[in-house]
């Protein structure tokens, strides 16, 4: 394929990802509400929720290419825990009256189980539905928390639109539901077939152009969440939307996109890539931990990104 024609079809899936994934939370939480699911609910399900990159590597393990399907999970990942966090703390240093140490083992254990599936190179449907379980356990385990006063919230674009619920009509927010899904899986598909040919061109694997270059374009959104909340005084807001993206991409999103297809997970990712972002993880706990994010504990944390990022190049 025409290289010019390959960015072009990368660029114009970019756009319609990313344009549509906001139209399709709304599309999802409106419809929620309007047939009945409570906000509360809704929070819990759709804590993190980030259709971009499910549909980005739902698409890419269904097309076979398994560097994007795990970089729209472990590089998705550090965008968001490593370079938004980071930048976000470098600005607006970050102070937490509360943090309930439950909720920190929450992500570090759904990184854990992660990389445990894949330890043998591939992670199967079997692995996938393994996955959503631990999924589907983890907000029972939040609901139950909730009930002991630990209050859950959702982060993203789910906590913009609920505040906009009022205006969402239910039959509207389902035709907005389906017309999104329809054009992200259209855009994921052009996506996906341009960067094969322009990791082709740039002579890079797949995995760390789906590490790098993909996961921060999808992603680098996360860093327009969590730093206007932190300037606002609302840390709680940044990290909701840390601890949620990583429930949400290393459970939910991973067990759909090894259901749609196997993915095969090679050294690289499990000696260099996966390591490196659990241990970034375990770091931003122990920050929580103190209640406290002062600005070298960013410049830490984007230091850990930049290595992710500069590593996986010279390897």
């Amino acid at each position: 394929m025409n290289t010019i024609v390959s960015i072009t079809l990368f660029v114009v899936g970019l756009g319609l990802v990313i344009y549509f994934a906001e139209k399709l939370v709304k599309g999802v939480v409106g419809a929620s509400i309007g047939f009945g699911i409570s906000t509360f609910l809704i929070s819990v399900i759709f804590i993190g929720f980030d259709p971009e990159n499910l549909a980005v590597g739902a698409v890419g393990s269904f097309e076979g290419v398994a560097g994007i399907a795990l970089g729209s999970i472990i590089g998705a990942a550090m965008v968001a825990i490593a370079l938004a966090f980071g930048i976000t703390a470098i600005v607006a240093p970050m102070r937490f009256e509360h943090v309930p140490k439950q909720i920190l083992a929450v992500p570090i254990l759904a990184v854990l189980i992660f990389w445990i599936l894949a330890f043998d190179g591939q992670l199967s449907r079997m692995d996938g539905a393994f996955l959503l379980l631990g999924f589907v356990l983890s907000i029972v385990y939040l609901l139950r928390l909730s009930k002991r006063g630990l209050d859950i919230k959702p982060t993203g674009e789910v906590a913009e639109t609920l505040e906009e619920a009022e205006n969402l009509s239910k039959w509207k927010s389902f035709g907005l539901l389906l017309l999104s899904l329809a054009a992200i899986i259209i855009g994921s598909e052009m996506l996906v077939t341009g960067s094969e040919t322009i990791i082709a061109s740039l002579g890079l694997s797949d995995t760390v152009f789906g590490m790098t270059i993909l996961a921060f374009l999808v992603s680098i959104e996360e860093l327009a969440r969590e730093l206007p909340a932190a300037l606002k005084g609302r840390p709680e807001i940044s990290f909701g939307n840390v601890a949620g993206s990583i429930l949400a991409f290393f459970l939910f999103n991973a067990g759909i996109i090894a259901l749609v297809n196997p993915i095969t997970v090679d050294t690289e990712v499990l000696r260099f890539y996966l390591p490196l972002c659990f241990g970034t993880v375990i770091a931003v706990s122990l920050f929580m931990m103190t209640k406290n994010i002062p600005r070298w504990a960013g410049g830490i944390l984007v230091a850990l990104y930049l290595i992710f990022v500069i590593g996986g190049f010279i390897r």
